[in-house]
């Protein structure tokens, strides 16, 4: 072999792959990136097997596996790690897992006896399917990072959230609200970037009620102000709901919501529709369908972190020296 075959054969090559659940997002990464999707045969049969073969060598490539795992979760699971497969058995150099939505990933440790974790065995799926690395945002809880065997790029859409607020309300009148406990980290990381102070709400049982109904106590000055609600992901809505009614029963003027990961089952767009809220403000890192695009729902799309995060991690750079800048 000459040198110059040799220098061909240790060149990088970044490969772009989608599944079929969020073709907008990974076409505006694709477009950020100057790149195309690998074009792909996928198939669901009759008796919902998935079929998927890549119309493309991948040979020696960096692949980049995009899947947002919206419902139906377990058929985008199985497509992803099915895609994964046929990128190791077709030889692919690195094969990165992104998953913006991290699947089951509220069942994170074990709360009662008999439970499984299932957010470590999704990892393991990946690994054993061939993934190399794994590319998430806001990740329910952080230490699933631990699930997986190699590296993990936790990326943070707070910032794009916080920006926005702040291009968009007075921040002199302005309170951040951590929904529960659990959120108060996050919380404090938009009270400091927007230099606004912090609130929380404290959840606890009603005696008067048997012990099953919860009462909203809200720990903080909110009265006459703007309370932004910050969480990681809105699914049925109802707490978060519940979470603006305390809130504006303690006298605050304005609720808007910043919120990473746009679930929306079942009532979510009609509790939203209804609720105390002016403003709820997610990214795309979930498909938001033309019915759920209430008017009080904005949609920032998060294309451009994971696009930074993809040329990062293509180029062997630093991805947490990415998040400090923004």
């Amino acid at each position: 072999m000459s040198v110059t075959d040799l220098t061909r054969a240790d060149q990088k090559h970044l490969m772009l792959f989608a599944g079929r659940s969020h073709p907008q997002l990974a076409g505006e990464i694709a477009d950020l990136l100057g790149t195309e999707l690998v074009p792909a045969r996928m198939v669901t049969y009759a008796n919902s097997e998935i079929y998927v073969q890549f119309k493309e060598s991948v040979r020696g490539c960096d692949a980049f596996v995009i899947q947002s795992h919206v419902a139906p979760v377990n058929d985008n699971l199985m497509e992803q790690l099915i895609m994964i497969d046929a990128l190791k058995r077709a030889s692919a150099r690195r094969i990165t897992v992104i998953s913006p939505f991290y699947p089951y990933a509220r069942q994170d440790k074990k709360h009662a006896g008999r439970e499984p974790i299932s957010a470590r065995l999704v990892a393991d799926l990946f690994a054993t399917a061939g993934a190399t690395r794994i590319m998430t945002v806001d990740l329910h809880a952080a230490q699933i990072q631990g699930f997986f065997n190699g590296p993990v790029d936790h990326l943070y859409a707070m910032p794009l959230l916080a920006d926005y607020v702040r291009d968009h309300y007075d921040l002199s009148n302005l309170v951040v609200v951590s929904p529960d406990a659990g959120r108060v980290r996050t919380t404090d990381q938009y009270s400091d970037r927007l230099h606004c102070p912090l609130a929380i709400i404290h959840k606890r049982r009603d005696p008067n009620q048997a012990h099953t109904v919860s009462v909203h106590e809200v720990v903080g000055d909110v009265e006459g102000k703007t309370c932004l609600l910050v969480d990681d992901m809105i699914d049925t809505a109802g707490t978060i709901c519940l979470a603006a009614d305390a809130l504006k029963a303690k006298g605050a003027a304005r609720v808007i919501a910043a919120v990473t990961h746009p679930v929306l089952s079942g009532p979510a767009i009609d509790r939203l529709q209804n609720s105390a809220f002016e403003e709820v403000i997610v990214t795309n890192s979930l498909p938001v369908s033309a019915e759920q695009r209430i008017d009080k729902l904005t949609v920032l799309s998060i294309a451009p972190l994971l696009s930074a995060a993809i040329q990062a991690v293509f180029n062997d750079g630093s991805v947490a020296a990415l998040m400090n800048q923004q």
